[in-house]
């Protein structure tokens, strides 16, 4: 749902992109490690910490791909560099919060097969010929969740906000995996196997 928000944003990524002369992949690896330390933070119990890095993180995972675009730099390598540091983010921010204590481990394990299921299924949607991008729970909402549960848990000294955040995912996660399985199964059921 916010990815459809990104040809509205672009008229101000745009011009920043335009000013940036560095490889594209190097800015996706930058906010892995931004990710990173966002995880490390929450491992260490800094809430504001880890939420300012994930945006951060975000930020990068934007402009990465405007970078790309406005130097046409794109690369097929790129795409997977992205998509992959995409899931390794995910699953150090959520270890993080988990090993902060934010969030009870399991429900923290099964935010983390919810982030992959949403992205495995948009993958091997995409793999069948059938657009993926369908779901109310794409990783920038997931992102999204995540940073409103860190800064108001920050700003209200309720931490426990961050774990409803985290149960939010878990649910919206799956259900989005549902949703793009159907959608796929609608698209493809008369489809004859090779």
């Amino acid at each position: 749902m916010l990815n459809k928000l990104r040809p509205r944003i672009k008229i101000y990524i745009d011009p920043i992109a335009e000013k940036i002369h560095v490889n594209p992949n190097i800015l996706t690896i930058m906010g892995l490690f931004m990710g990173i330390l966002s995880a490390y933070m929450f491992a260490t119990g800094n809430l504001l910490g880890g939420g300012l890095f994930i945006l951060l993180s975000g930020f990068f995972d934007v402009i990465d791909g405007a970078v790309a675009r406005n130097h046409n730099s794109h690369s097929h390598f790129g795409s997977i560099l992205d998509s992959t540091t995409d899931r390794f983010t995910d699953a150090f921010v959520l270890m993080g919060i988990i090993y902060g204590g934010f969030v009870d481990s399991f429900i923290g394990f099964l935010a983390i097969i919810a982030s992959f299921g949403v992205s495995y299924v948009r993958a091997r949607m995409e793999s069948e010929g059938v657009k993926g991008d369908v779901g109310i729970a794409e990783r920038a909402e997931r992102l999204f969740i995540i940073m409103i549960g860190t800064f108001l848990s920050y700003a209200l000294g309720m931490n426990i906000l961050l774990e409803y955040a985290i149960i939010l995912i878990v649910i919206l996660g799956f259900f989005t995996v549902l949703q793009r399985l159907y959608y796929a199964w609608n698209q493809l059921k008369d489809v004859k196997s090779k």
